[in-house]
């Protein structure tokens, strides 16, 4: 792609560094900007400085939050003896989207990917087992997606947690196998939730 300016080409380079944007579609992304009034530029880029600086996460499920302790956690209205155990925030949202859970949640901050060179000291899965060992918990759901990496997540899981005799649980298979849990749509996935059923079945097939 031929640029006019370098100034554009570099900001078209940085645009097409996220995730799923091409070089076209950074392209559209920057020209639409330079049409916008230097005010909502300057908000836009204050956003996401402020974003960086400021973001924080949850110091006891990991969450992404704006204060030490999510809105989650730290709610009244919440069951804390019930756990959601999810890969990462994208699936904390796309639960809650579902309004059909009302415990709260353990973001992994990943899977476990042998290929990827991810291991299960690289996520979250010791402060887990450590909010299993020292607060009360009733149960633990395995919310996470279908992929080989996430039976493989769950397998690991359940031996780290089966000792201590609590109810394991995943969701329904109403996602299909292969599946990413923020793209299943809520009526799927809410079902999936409210329909979970113990690890130990699976394990039996």
């Amino acid at each position: 792609m031929n640029f006019s300016s370098k100034l554009l080409e570099d900001a078209v380079n940085e645009f097409s560094k996220l995730p799923g944007v091409g070089q076209k579609t950074a392209l559209r992304l920057v020209l639409h900007l330079l049409n916008q009034e230097p005010e909502e530029v300057q908000s836009f880029g204050n956003a996401i400085i402020k974003l960086k600086e400021e973001i924080k996460h949850c110091s006891i499920c990991h969450n992404i939050s704006d204060n030490q302790i999510c809105e989650i956690c730290s709610s009244s209205k919440r069951d804390q003896e019930i756990i959601c155990v999810v890969e990462d925030t994208r699936d904390v949202m796309a639960v809650e989207n579902t309004s059909q859970y009302f415990g709260v949640y353990h973001v992994l901050g990943g899977l476990i990917s042998p290929m990827d060179g991810i291991g299960p000291s690289d996520l979250f899965i010791d402060t887990l087992v450590q909010r299993v060992t020292t607060t009360p918990v009733k149960e633990v759901i395995l919310a996470i997606s279908p992929t080989m990496e996430g039976d493989t997540t769950i397998f690991y899981l359940y031996k780290r947690l089966k000792a201590f005799q609590i109810p394991i649980t995943t969701i329904a298979r109403g996602i299909a196998f292969g599946g990413e849990l923020e793209y299943a749509d809520e009526i799927t996935l809410g079902r999936s939730i409210v329909t979970r059923v113990p690890y130990e079945n699976s394990l039996l097939k």
